[in-house]
Parts: C-alpha cells; structure tokens; sequence
C-alpha cells in the first residue's frame, strides 16, 4: 500500500529519516513462505497482511508475528494490502482518542483519501453521526453519498460547517497542518476533540521544500494552554506508526484490527482501493498521491506488468 507518509519520507519530510538505500513501504499483504522457529498460529501459505516497519515495498518481506494479521476468505490481496494504514488509523482516532459517540459530528480532511474514507465508512456503523468532509472538487461525485456535508478544500470550509452547525462539531480529523490547525481548533464545540495525524501540507514540490515546511509551521496558531481549560477543548495527536514501531503498543493494534475484521466480515466497511500498479511505475504512483488525484489507496501490484507506453505518452508524466 501506498501511503502519504511514503512521499514524505522520500523527500526527507519526517524526523530521523533512515539512511539511503532503502526500500519504502509500512503496510503489504501476501502469503507467507517462511516461519520463525517460534511462530505460532499461522502456517505456510496462510494468506496475510501485515504492518512493516520500511521494507514494505518488495517480492519478499519479513516482519515480526506481533504485526501479521490473516486476510478474510473473501477479501482480495489488494484490498488487503489497502487495509492496516487506513482503518486503524481511522478507528484510533474516532473510537480510542476522540471517543465517538451516537449523534456527535466529525470534519475530516481530504475526505477522498484512504482515511478519510475509513473514516466516513467508521462513522456510519454508529447512529445518527454526522460527516462534514473536504475534498479536491473533481472527487465530490465520487464520494458524495459517503459523507453528510462536502466542501471544496480550497473554500472557506469554517463558515460552511458554522452555516449549518453554528455550534461548530465534535471532532476534527487534520492531515494537512498549518493554516488547518487554528481552523480546526475554531470548529470545536465545548469537549471537542482536534486530532493532528498528518502534515501534507508541508509537501508542495518534487523535493523537501525548507521554505514550505517553515511557512507550514508559522501558519500553525499558537496553542495558549490557559485557552484549552477554558474552552473545554482538546487537542490530540496521532502516529500509528509510532505507536506500532516506537511505543510497543502492537498489543493494543491487535484487538483493534480484530474489531475492524468483524466489522469487514459483516459487511459494515470495505476497503477503497484507487488502482494497482507495478513496481517499476512506482514514480508515476507517488506522483498521483502528490497530486491529490487518488480516491482511496494506491497499491504496488508485485505481479502486475507495466502499463506499456502510448507514442505519445512521456515518462515525465503520470
């Protein structure tokens, strides 16, 4: 699976950036070859999904059991591969750190993504939520009946949500940062939660933009504390990989994914898959992701061929 954090590690937009060469990617699936002397409850050929910690990207991946989950009879490679990031991610943020609740409101940005579509699906398995999203307008058809309230990401989105709740909503979901985060915080009715899980917004070109990172964290408002208590907001941050990989918390992953599992079992969420690609058009796939163009999640197909070349299509372009 491809993910936004794959761009930003390729240009050297995260903390601690590994050393050169490497091979990108958090999250796969396939079928297991080999097992640890150790290893119990999977077998040879046993069809998975699993968490990894880089490396993902690859014919042959190797990763501790703790992060290895069985695919459903019925859930194909590439659906599964679109799976880990996105709805953990997604059922973290509403159901263990903002506590989601019947009749409560959610903004998420880039509603048309990967998580925000995990997130539009989580919403529905409880009642009467409402969904305010904001997306690219050219994806508005797509994805319209997922959300209640969709806005064009460069529209005043504050005035819109506060024209139909003027108290504001309940939860705020920002993968972008920046100018977004004083917005968000603004939107915030009394007990609301604000969940920073992404900073996109600072990957405006090809290459780390020193420029554009420092213009992202100056649009950042200043968070009084003092302002917190007496407004009766909360503000929240979120890293799945962090946890998994840094915090040793793959224990707590593991009844979430149980949870997701039966909810994908009865048929409550699916994974949006955008397309497949080879490996070798991996450049053009980031591409789509740094251009906002993917609804859903992009998938590295490992046997998948490589889409041949019109006469007049360029390799500059994706």
């Amino acid at each position: 699976g491809l993910n936004f954090i794959d761009l930003m590690v390729r240009q050297g937009n995260i903390d601690n950036p590994p050393k050169t060469p490497l091979v990108p990617g958090f999250e796969c699936s396939g079928i297991v070859e080999a097992l640890g002397d150790s290893v119990k409850g999977f077998e040879i050929g046993d069809r998975v999904m699993a968490f990894v910690n880089y490396n993902a990207w690859a014919e042959v991946v190797c990763t501790p059991v703790e992060f290895v989950y069985k695919i459903p009879d019925d859930m194909s490679f590439s659906e599964a591969a679109a799976f880990p990031m996105n709805f953990v991610t997604a059922y973290m943020m509403l159901f263990e750190v903002a506590n989601l609740r019947e009749g409560m409101s959610v903004l998420v940005h880039s509603a048309g993504g990967g998580v925000g579509q995990a997130v539009a699906q989580l919403c529905s398995t409880i009642p009467n939520v409402t969904v305010f999203g904001t997306a690219s307008s050219f994806k508005h058809e797509a994805i319209k009946n997922s959300v209640t309230h969709l806005f064009d990401r460069n529209a005043d989105y504050v005035q819109e949500v506060k024209r139909i709740s003027t108290d504001g909503v309940d939860i705020v979901l920002d993968c972008l940062c920046g100018e977004n985060t004083g917005k968000g915080l603004s939107l915030l009715k009394p007990l609301g939660t604000y969940i920073l899980y992404g900073s996109s917004n600072m990957v405006t070109g090809e290459t780390k933009s020193f420029f554009s990172f420092a213009k992202s964290w100056w649009q950042v408002e200043k968070v009084n504390p003092i302002k917190l208590y007496e407004e009766n907001k909360v503000i929240a941050g979120f890293s799945l990989l962090n946890l998994l990989f840094k915090q040793n918390r793959s224990g707590l992953i593991k009844g979430v994914m149980d949870k997701l599992l039966n909810l994908y079992n009865n048929k409550k969420i699916k994974p949006v898959v955008d397309s497949l690609w080879a490996l070798e058009e991996v450049k053009e796939a980031m591409q789509r992701i740094h251009d906002r163009g993917n609804i859903g999640k992009l998938i590295l197909d490992v046997e998948k061929a490589p889409t041949p070349l019109m006469a007049n299509d360029s390799t500059e372009t994706s």
